[in-house]
């Protein structure tokens, strides 16, 4: 079986990856409610608008070095016999503590003001978000990485 960032950087899957990352990030941005799901949802809607692709972009952009901050954790369901989605839930908050390294160290670099600050202002709320996506990006690996 082929490393994680093998697998989701494999070029002949990569369309079809991206287009689940993009189904995932909206089906988790549409189940947000309550004050905090609006502010998200505001938020999602702004960086959409930026431009047309722009999520999309990011996702490519991201895509290598999230798998790659995945791969450790992804390795130990696997070498266990675990279902990667269940380890993902059993460990959230490594797993959200991984991926938000990777777009904490994204936002400080970028120059892009509306997406700067945006991100500095749901980043106090990031961490519960990501763990509530866990079993779909679960499921998302789980298809792909096989």
């Amino acid at each position: 079986m082929p490393s994680l960032s093998t697998a989701l950087t494999d070029e002949a899957k990569k369309p079809a990856i991206i287009q689940d990352c993009l189904q995932l990030i909206d089906a988790e941005v549409a189940d947000k409610g309550g004050l905090g799901g609006m502010a998200v949802k505001a938020a999602y809607k702004t960086v959409k608008g930026i431009k047309p692709g722009f999520v999309k972009s990011v996702v490519e952009g991201l895509l290598p070095e999230f798998a790659e901050a995945l791969e450790p954790i992804h390795a130990e369901a696997t070498a266990a016999g675990k279902d990667v989605r269940a380890h993902f839930v059993a460990n959230s908050s490594r797993v959200a503590d991984a991926l938000l390294a990777v777009t904490d160290a994204k936002a400080e670099k970028s120059t892009n003001g509306l997406v700067k600050g945006t991100y500095s202002k749901l980043r106090g709320s990031a961490k519960k978000n990501v763990e509530a996506a866990l079993p779909r990006l679960g499921d998302l690996i789980t298809k792909h990485a096989v």
